[in-house]
């Protein structure tokens, strides 16, 4: 079985570090572009008329890493090893991802055909998206479900400070980056009370250190001027 992108994200996650774990933790903007072969207005119609929906997409830089049947999930401590297919690791036979995402508008360009404006994905730009389908709440949503060991981290965050005087992106910018910041990006086996930390974000290169009781942002810069 051959399988083909019809798509692309564009977004401001430019590494890997800092990407949502889940979807639905961040309100960031991303676009979902369609590749030429897939720009067809007709593949879109009705799709307005929901507000959530499901990508299949690939975890692009995780390619070749081997089948292994258990992983070490992060928020476990990087320690303790389940079955690859209890987790949502990118590290999988066939390296997909599925994520909800909510669908904001459609938008018509000039030069890539109609985009999808969506919120809420945990995607890296430039991800491939193999297919997009409708989130239907009568079947998708299982209020009582089990969520295994993600439970115990589905309310988790930490306080985050950002001085005054490092308050110099835009206000939705500076928004999102505080709830990247409120879901600790850091890798949960990593304690050095000392240790700087680094991510981009829409072309900002932000900098941040523990601190009692969360995070604090020590640098913000627009990349190239650093």
């Amino acid at each position: 079985m051959e399988i083909t992108a019809i798509a692309k994200i564009e977004n401001g996650f430019t590494s890997k570090f800092g990407v949502p774990r889940q979807s639905g933790l961040s309100s960031a903007v991303s676009r979902i572009v369609f590749e030429p072969a897939f720009r067809s207005p007709e593949a879109l119609r009705g799709i307005e008329e929901f507000s959530h929906l499901w990508l299949i997409w690939d975890f692009s830089e995780a390619h070749g890493g081997g089948f292994s049947p258990t992983v070490r999930p992060p928020r476990l401590g990087g320690n303790k090893r389940v079955g690859v297919f209890a987790t949502r690791s990118p590290f999988r036979p066939n390296s997909l991802g599925l994520s909800c995402v909510r669908l904001i508008k459609t938008e018509l360009t000039h030069d890539k055909g109609t985009v999808l404006v969506v919120s809420g994905a945990d995607l890296m730009n430039g991800t491939p998206v193999y297919d997009i389908k409708p989130y239907i709440p009568y079947a998708d949503c299982i209020p009582d479900a089990a969520g295994g060991f993600a439970d115990r981290f589905a309310d988790y965050s930490v306080n985050v400070d950002i001085p005054p005087e490092l308050r110099v992106c835009d206000e939705d910018t500076l928004r999102e980056i505080i709830e990247i910041l409120k879901n600790d990006p850091r890798p949960s086996y990593q304690s050095d009370p000392e240790r700087i930390y680094n991510f981009e974000y829409k072309g900002w290169a932000i900098s941040f250190a523990p601190c009692p009781g969360g995070l604090k942002v020590i640098g913000m810069e627009r990349e190239g001027l650093k």
